[in-house]
């Protein structure tokens, strides 16, 4: 049995509710545990919920500028009870990249996980792996500096995310507003100077080469984690012969919600789509110019046991992607024993390769999707076949225990080679 190691966390957003990384965290954190890992996080706003497996859970300050000035929360924009906070270094930062347009928080946070974990270091704390989720800021260099192997998880490259907000962009205003937001440079600089980068994907890894310039020797692809104990089928959900799901939002344009509405315009009117989007998404207004309005349903955000039931409940799923990491929308429905239809862009084409629940089509191409989707939904026998195949290949690829036990091998790799660089010297 491997050794136990004594890992660090650093993720700058801990909140499952905020994006992937505080799913990541969480459950990651828990199996590691679980495997007989000693773990401590230590993490930024909004933070986790409860880790009682883990041996401590540092939660460090950010007085959330960037949010607030998005939000135009005037009312509490400024520290309290004290407004002279603000100009503390990293919060006065922090301000200013937030009004001239910048994305501050992976640098500051990355700068305070630093003196938080230097602080832990010189109070006795030891640490054989430092592993950052998605930050990628300077500080993990310093860290490293302290002589810790340090690795990070990179589900995606940020370009990947600023040539879709240029898709987005109506103006100039907007297209330099873009170029300044993401913090592209430090990413790319950092992630090419850390012992390994964690990814989810083949499509990922390439990515990851090709925009951070890191070379492939550096880069280990895993797979990305799934409870499938708790996305799991349900016989007693009785399955519908008519309504198809997406999970997306349609104010980003990677996830091809405009196509799958186009296509929802080609199907038959018996055929139904609840989308697992906002009241006020642009889907609805595309759907009402096609004549199929009536046929689109807004779940809005929904806790995650409503988001099975619909899993469980709906014909198919549909991934109408323009590009995926991983696709966890897909992994998610087939371990639920639903069958899906995705694009082969990004990673898609690999979880339905590895799962075997499902079809692909080209990207952008509403005729194609909807004729894969109206091929599935005639043929309820292949439904049932492909869902059953997938659900005991998404648990042998990516149930959380498996994805835990190859991130701790990672750990072993980066420690042993720190102990060879050590005795050379």
């Amino acid at each position: 049995m491997p050794r136990p190691l004594r890992i660090g966390f650093v993720a700058y957003r801990g909140n499952m509710q905020c994006g992937g990384q505080g799913i990541y965290l969480w459950f990651l954190a828990r199996e590691l545990a679980r495997l007989g890992h000693e773990v401590d996080v230590i993490v930024g706003p909004p933070y986790p919920d409860a880790m009682p497996f883990a041996g401590s859970v540092v939660e460090v300050e950010n007085e959330m500028f960037w949010a607030r000035w998005f939000m135009k929360d005037w009312a509490e924009f400024l520290p309290r009870p004290n407004p002279l906070r603000v100009f503390h270094p990293l919060h006065f930062y922090e301000l200013g990249a937030s009004r001239l347009g910048f994305l501050p928080e992976p640098f500051a946070f990355s700068l305070r996980a630093f003196r938080a974990l230097a602080g832990r270091i010189r109070a006795g704390a030891r640490y054989d792996v430092i592993h950052d989720v998605q930050c990628l800021g300077y500080g993990l260099l310093g860290m490293q500096a302290l002589g810790l192997p340090v690795v990070t998880t990179v589900h995606h490259p940020l370009t990947i995310d600023r040539r879709a907000s240029f898709v987005r962009d109506d103006s100039l205003r907007d297209a330099i507003g873009t170029m300044q937001f993401y913090p592209i440079g430090m990413q790319a600089f950092v992630a090419r100077r850390l012992e390994r980068v964690i990814t989810s994907s083949d499509a990922s890894a390439d990515q990851i080469q090709r925009d951070f310039g890191v070379r492939p020797e550096r880069i280990t692809m895993l797979g990305n984690g799934l409870d499938t104990d708790l996305f799991s089928p349900d016989p007693r959900v009785e399955r519908s012969d008519t309504e198809i799901v997406c999970i997306g939002r349609a104010s980003d344009p990677n996830k091809g919600i405009r196509s799958l509405i186009r296509a929802l315009a080609l199907l038959p009117r018996s055929v139904t789509l609840t989308l697992v989007d906002s009241a006020q998404s642009e889907a609805s207004s595309w759907a009402q110019e096609l004549g199929c309005g009536d046929r689109l349903q807004l779940a809005g955000r929904v806790p995650t046991e409503e988001l099975i039931h619909l899993y469980r409940r709906a014909a198919l799923v549909v991934v109408p992607s323009r590009y995926e990491g991983f696709g966890l929308p897909a992994v998610e429905a087939m371990a639920c024993g639903t069958p899906v239809v995705t694009t082969s862009a990004g990673a898609l084409s690999e979880v339905v390769h590895v799962s075997g629940g499902g079809v692909t089509v080209p990207p952008d191409d509403p005729e194609a999707l909807a004729k894969a989707i109206a091929e599935l939904l005639a043929r309820p026998e292949e439904r049932h076949r492909l869902g059953t195949r997938a659900r005991p290949r998404v648990e042998a690829a990516y149930a959380w225990p498996r994805i835990a036990e190859r991130t701790a091998e990672v750990y072993e790799q980066v420690n042993e080679r720190g102990r060879g660089l050590q005795l050379s010297c």
